[in-house]
């Protein structure tokens, strides 16, 4: 598949993805009013796979899967979501959101490194100032809620084995998208994403001989409502962009990306929760998009 690093498509579609992940919060914080994370997860993705299957049964996406292509994809879907949102839960648990959104932001520093190592990608000086300044500024954007402390040490380096993991996506889907479409790869996350996710619920529930109702959350619309949000739209809608931007871009580039979340966060907290906006936070939320803005127009090295 061709690879091209120039048009503004795959560059917005990499922002509408930080969009859509950074309103995911609102409809997470209702969802676990009535669910438990894997809960959560396991029917975030379970949604998201059927939906796609549904699509694919109308003819509506086109999804090819050779055992070629099927090896490529899977490597790309234990690292994301499997391993990142198990290391991401872990982590916030024994530490708080704030550290493990300032922790995320160290993301596409991860991303520079292993593609420089891996696909022989380079950035410039200028643009690592940059990614420098969109990492400031995420922590900036934290800063409020971190007088607490970061947390215990497990917590801290679990958040670090979730940036690896979404690290390894970036590379592996970027791998992955000379083989298969965008599409198939998001198809193949979300059939592995709800397998595994499912799994965990179901095995904690025969360790703890709890009965599994966790299904019947679907019949409350504010549950149902969030899902459908999580499932279609943060995880179908938003994955399909990623990759559809990893497909067309540096890895590098898509990742700076990721920063962008915890401003739309904010702003929808702002938006739809009454949240204050404080002046450090609108300082950080300039130098992230300063920084996304510094990375995509830079002087990086051309991809063949």
């Amino acid at each position: 598949m061709e690879h091209r690093e120039s048009g503004l498509r795959p560059h917005l579609a990499a922002a509408g993805a930080a969009v859509i992940f950074g309103f995911s919060f609102l409809f997470t914080k209702n969802a676990l009013d009535s669910l438990e994370t894997f809960e959560l997860l396991g029917l975030r993705f379970f949604l998201a796979a059927f939906f796609m299957l549904f699509l694919r049964r109308l003819k509506l996406i086109q999804v090819e899967l050779s055992w070629d292509k099927l090896g490529s994809l899977l490597v790309v879907a234990v690292f994301q979501p499997v391993l990142y949102f198990i290391c991401e839960t872990v982590g916030v648990n024994l530490t708080s959101a704030s550290v493990a959104g300032v922790l995320i932001a160290l993301i596409p520093v991860a991303v520079a490194l292993l593609a420089a190592a891996l696909l022989k990608e380079r950035l410039s000086g200028e643009q690592w100032v940059f990614i420098a300044t969109s990492v400031t500024g995420v922590v900036l954007l934290s800063r409020p809620q971190l007088q607490g402390g970061l947390g215990g040490v497990k917590g801290i380096l679990a958040l670090l084995g979730a940036v690896v993991a979404a690290a390894l996506y970036n590379i592996a889907s970027r791998q992955a998208s000379s083989k298969a479409a965008p599409v198939e790869v998001t198809y193949v996350m979300m059939w592995v994403g709800a397998v595994a996710f499912n799994a965990v619920v179901l095995m904690r529930a025969a360790l703890t001989g709890r009965p599994l109702t966790y299904f019947l959350a679907l019949g409350r619309w504010e549950t149902a409502s969030a899902l459908l949000y999580l499932g279609l739209l943060s995880s179908v809608g938003a994955f399909f962009l990623l990759n559809y931007a990893l497909a067309k871009l540096s890895a590098s580039r898509v990742a700076v990306f990721t920063n962008l979340t915890p401003v739309f966060s904010i702003l929808a907290g702002v938006l739809f929760r009454g949240e204050r906006l404080l002046a450090g936070q609108l300082i950080g939320a300039a130098m992230v998009l300063t920084g996304v803005w510094g990375v995509t127009k830079g002087t990086g090295k051309s991809l063949p």
